[in-house]
């Protein structure tokens, strides 16, 4: 059931129509969170800047992969774990990789699993997380810019996860 109208570039907002037109040119369609998103203008730009500034942290294309898909699957968002799976293909991340994500089965990597739990404390405490937490993030090489990375990548999350769900 939808709950929220879903635009296309004639019925958005002003505000939203060109956003919605480059996404057409660009992919062919307007993805369905595009189109929701349309309908708060700000969201829907909001939401473009967040995505490209986390897609140009010092995360590569695993780790962008493993925040995005980890707080995916926490929040059960039935929508961007399989947009996700898509973009992840585009970024020629291992399939394998996405497929442990998304089972939330060990990844093989000590530092990808370090990047998981802690986006998996930020996201599930709130941002509240204790020195040990950090400590042991630390300890797999991250410091405390990928901390704040980390809550850019769930910040954009929240906005596309919580507009799924409604």
């Amino acid at each position: 059931m939808t709950r929220l109208t879903r635009h296309t570039v004639e019925t958005a907002p002003e505000a939203s129509k060109e956003i919605l037109a480059q996404n057409e040119k660009a992919f062919g369609f307007v993805p369905g969170l595009y189109q929701v998103m349309a309908g708060a203008p700000q969201l829907l730009q909001t939401y473009g800047a967040i995505h490209k500034a986390f897609q140009k942290t010092s995360f590569n294309a695993k780790e962008q992969t493993v925040v995005w898909q980890t707080i995916n699957v926490e929040h059960e968002c039935t929508y961007c774990v399989p947009a996700h799976t898509a973009l992840a293909g585009m970024m020629n991340v291992d399939p394998a990789l996405n497929e442990a994500l998304r089972s939330e089965a060990p990844l093989g990597d000590e530092k990808l699993e370090a990047l998981r739990t802690f986006a998996l404390i930020v996201a599930r405490n709130r941002g509240h997380v204790t020195q040990a937490d950090l400590n042991a993030f630390y300890a797999s090489v991250y410091g405390e810019q990928q901390v704040l990375e980390v809550i850019l990548g769930v910040a954009q999350k929240v906005l596309s996860n919580y507009t799924n769900h409604i």
